[in-house]
């Protein structure tokens, strides 16, 4: 099974996470801010990463998409680009904007959403959906 990265500042967030992917023999790494969780792109190699918003600040989340998916050819994270993003938010609980992969992927370089509270099932199945991509 792939590696999957969990980028989240929240550790019940995390373990609420971990907890059914490990169930399901994903192998899981966890990173509390977007700093790490880039470095643990490059040391860990996941096959997909789930990535909170809302990390240090309200928007870090986004930075770390376009960090990772950025064409620049310097870029440290080029042979990453590909990887799935699942993010994972409840911004729009806190926010008034409403955003969406579908609406313009280069706005937001994501593969898909998930809203806390998180259910296990859902999660699963969005998991393995984009994982057999």
């Amino acid at each position: 099974m792939p590696k999957i990265l969990i980028v989240d500042d929240d550790p019940d967030i995390v373990e609420a996470m971990r907890l059914p992917l490990e169930a399901n023999n994903y192998q899981v790494v966890s990173a509390s801010s977007a700093k790490e969780g880039l470095e643990k792109v490059l040391k860990e190699r996941p096959g997909l990463v789930i990535l909170d918003v809302m990390i240090e600040t309200t928007t870090e989340g986004f930075h770390f998409a376009y960090k990772l998916r950025s064409e620049s050819p310097d870029s440290p994270y080029k042979d990453f680009r590909t990887v799935p993003i699942l993010m994972i938010t409840a911004i729009h609980k806190v926010a008034p904007f409403r955003f969406s992969p579908r609406e313009d992927e280069s706005f937001l370089p994501v593969d898909d959403f998930i809203e806390k509270p998180i259910e296990p099932r859902a999660l699963l199945e969005k998991v393995f959906h984009l994982l057999k991509k």
